[in-house]
């Protein structure tokens, strides 16, 4: 029996409750908004913060379980540890799509400006984060280019700086699952470090699949009299054998398909290392300057089996940058930021096929891509936070940036074959699918604002009023991998400008958060009929967020945040695969679902014992653009439970999919028939953990 929920019952919930996100959020300290440590009530952004007991019950073995239960974000879960981002949007797919989302490590982005990968949430460490912000919208003034829709931004875990901190968990479950979560570290009143281990193996649910993740890393944290200083190392290494898409309606449904791999022989293979500082230093008159130099470095194989001729696609790329600001008090309830930021890049990529495809000479074998990118971005910010009147804090900030792209082609200019001869049957020459621009240098120079305000409506309500422009400049992947004898582009950046009220606070044992928006995006890049990279087009995104919780007595709490939102194209553009002449202004934007929900129970029985009741309702949501073809929806029920059997040793049980209901990940709609990433079913996971009493 398969089971379904209304959503209009969570709304009703959402009038009187509010969820655990939220329910201290007068008290939570975040850092995202401005790069320092801010009350989080005291913000006019979006800003949901899990917390790291929140990150331990949930155990997530992706980090797509830990964020349903931020509003208005969905990370869509591919296989393995493959993801796509939503938030305040559909979910993006394509070349350079996921350039709408500032992803980030204790507020330095995971990848350079213009490098973006659809995957990047997979190389950080949110299972031991100290916490995972999220800013829903358009990022402020210490963002810039990405920070689109949002922001993702993992905090690592400080060093105990009371002694020592020995913790060891392992995990079993489904499908040869196991897990091994460590951390060491001593510590304190001057100076800290903590050492965290994160080693997966997963054989994986679907034939021919399963991955092999470690993360490592390394923090130290020294304190003097005037100043701080941070170091953080964080290493990843993913090797991944990749299940697709199965095919067919339906098919996610099917005991006899839903365990195929129609490409058993895809694999991904990333390794990554990340490196950031922090500085900071007393100043005079309470003024504090930060410093913030990073390095990176990421290389990558994978087999791209959602082509076709399934060519091998290898990148990398190596990084340096520097964050700066510079704050000072402007009174007793105000202060102003400024900084300037800098990064330099350097990226490439290669993309051959091995084998011809028969009766396909446009897709020929050998190299098709080769190409390297230096980069350079430079930015300029201001930020202001001013209590304007005794009830009234606004929040106002103002960015400059240039991204500067020097474009290098290692192979033969033009849609040939990678000996300069033409593709197409003998005697009949015709370009290439893939064209390689010439060699060229490319900028782009853009304004991001926010301004904001939170008022005090007084009994702990407050008022929200915000706004803003976010935008992202083209991706590499954008301007110079191009298709179908393109050898130029004229894209532009991709603007965002984003407005947004709402209402939060508490009654007594209740507490809610209510925000609805309005964002429209302009230059929107997309591929047209004839395959090539343009932009111009425009979409609207109008929603509405909840965050709702009701403290039941000592032992019990009612959680419940979800989204309401309509996702659509607002101009009438030739996409790559529609019929000519197909107007699609006012459809909803393919896999942009109108509503999606968690709802939670949890029970703290004693000290010692603590469950948690999850469930996950995911509505309806078009799979391309004309609305033809559609995926139902699905609800999903988790069970966790943790309890204290003898001081230090624990025990954790999480079942997910509690009810085995059948559903996708996610869905869509291609080469003419049903494509799914299938969700797995009921499934069991113990972990073992000892921390030191």
């Amino acid at each position: 029996m398969k089971h379904r929920f209304d959503l209009a019952t969570v709304l009703l919930l959402s009038s009187c409750l509010a969820q655990h996100v939220f329910a201290a959020e007068l008290e939570t300290v975040v850092v995202t908004a401005t790069r320092d440590t801010r009350n989080a009530g005291a913000l006019p952004s979006s800003l949901s913060a899990l917390s790291a007991a929140e990150l331990q019950m949930i155990g997530a073995v992706h980090i797509s379980e830990a964020l349903a239960r931020v509003p208005g974000t969905w990370i869509s879960r591919g296989n393995g540890q493959e993801n796509l981002t939503a938030i305040r949007s559909p979910v993006f797919t394509g070349a350079g799509s996921c350039g709408a989302f500032y992803l980030a490590e204790d507020g330095v982005p995971i990848r350079p400006s213009g490098f973006c990968n659809v995957n990047a949430l997979s190389e950080v460490n949110g299972e031991q984060a100290e916490r995972i912000e999220v800013l829903r919208g358009p990022g402020t003034a210490v963002h810039g280019a990405n920070a689109q829709h949002g922001v993702i931004n993992v905090i690592t875990r400080a060093p105990p700086r009371d002694g020592t901190e020995r913790v060891i968990a392992l995990e079993a479950g489904a499908n040869d699952y196991t897990r091994l979560l460590g951390r060491l570290g001593a510590g304190d009143a001057d100076q800290g470090w903590l050492l965290t281990l994160n080693a997966s193996h997963d054989d994986g649910y679907k034939r021919s699949s399963g991955y092999e993740q470690q993360k490592l890393g390394l923090r130290n944290d020294l304190d003097w009299d005037g100043g701080h200083f941070s170091s953080r190392y964080s290493f990843m290494n993913l090797e991944q054998d990749t299940a697709g898409f199965i095919i067919g309606e339906g098919s996610y449904r099917r005991t006899d398909t839903r365990r195929d791999n129609p490409n058993p022989e895809s694999f991904r293979d990333n390794r990554v290392h990340r490196w950031s500082g922090e500085l900071r230093l007393d100043g005079p008159g309470e003024s504090e300057f930060t410093l913030s130099p990073y390095l990176r470095h990421q290389d990558m194989r994978f087999l791209q089996h959602f082509l076709l001729g399934e060519p091998l696609e290898e990148n990398g790329v190596e990084a340096a940058g520097l964050q700066s600001a510079w704050t000072t008090p402007m009174g007793s309830e105000s202060r102003l930021s400024a900084g300037i930021d800098g990064e330099w890049a350097e990226g490439w990529l290669k993309e051959t096929q091995a084998a011809a495809i028969p009766g396909n000479s446009s897709l020929p074998a050998g190299r098709h891509y080769d190409y390297r990118v230096d980069s350079a971005m430079t930015s300029a910010f201001s930020q202001l936070e001013w209590q304007a009147l005794p009830r009234t804090r606004v929040l106002a900030g103002l960015r400059l940036e240039r991204q500067g792209y020097d474009y290098d082609n290692r192979m033969i200019d033009g849609a040939t074959r990678d000996d300069g001869s033409p593709c197409g049957p003998p005697g009949r020459p015709a370009p290439c699918r893939y064209s390689r621009p010439g060699d060229s240098r490319d900028s782009f120079t853009e304004w991001s604002w926010n301004a904001g305000l939170v008022h005090s409506l007084g009994a702990d309500q407050d008022l929200i009023l915000n706004a803003g422009r976010g935008f992202r400049p083209p991706q590499t992947a954008e301007l110079y991998r191009l298709q179908a004898g393109q050898l130029t582009t004229d894209i532009q950046p991709e603007q965002a400008d984003s407005i947004e009220a709402g209402l939060r606070g508490r009654f007594g044992p209740a507490d809610y958060s209510l925000v609805a928006y309005a964002m429209e995006k302009h230059e929107v890049i997309y591929q047209d009929a004839d395959r090539r990279n343009v932009s111009g087009a425009r979409t609207k995104h109008r929603g509405f967020e909840y965050s709702a919780g009701l403290q039941l007595g000592e032992s019990w709490r009612l959680s419940a945040d979800g989204t309401v939102a309509a996702h659509r194209y607002d101009s009438a553009d030739p996409l790559q695969g529609l019929p000519a002449g197909t107007d699609i202004k006012g459809n909803d934007i393919d896999t942009a679902p109108r509503n999606f929900s968690s709802v939670r129970l949890s029970w703290e029985a004693n000290s010692k014992t603590s469950a948690e009741l999850e469930w996950q309702h995911m509505g309806r949501y078009f799979l391309e653009p004309t609305q033809s073809f559609d995926y139902p929806g699905h609800d999903l029920l988790h069970l966790r439970v943790r309890h204290t059997v003898a001081p230090g040793w624990s025990v954790t049980a999480r079942l997910s999919n509690l009810l085995d209901e059948d559903y996708a990940e996610r869905a869509d709609y291609a080469f003419g028939d049903y494509r799914y990433f299938v969700g797995e079913p009921r499934e069991l996971f113990l972990e073992i953990a000892w921390e030191q009493p």
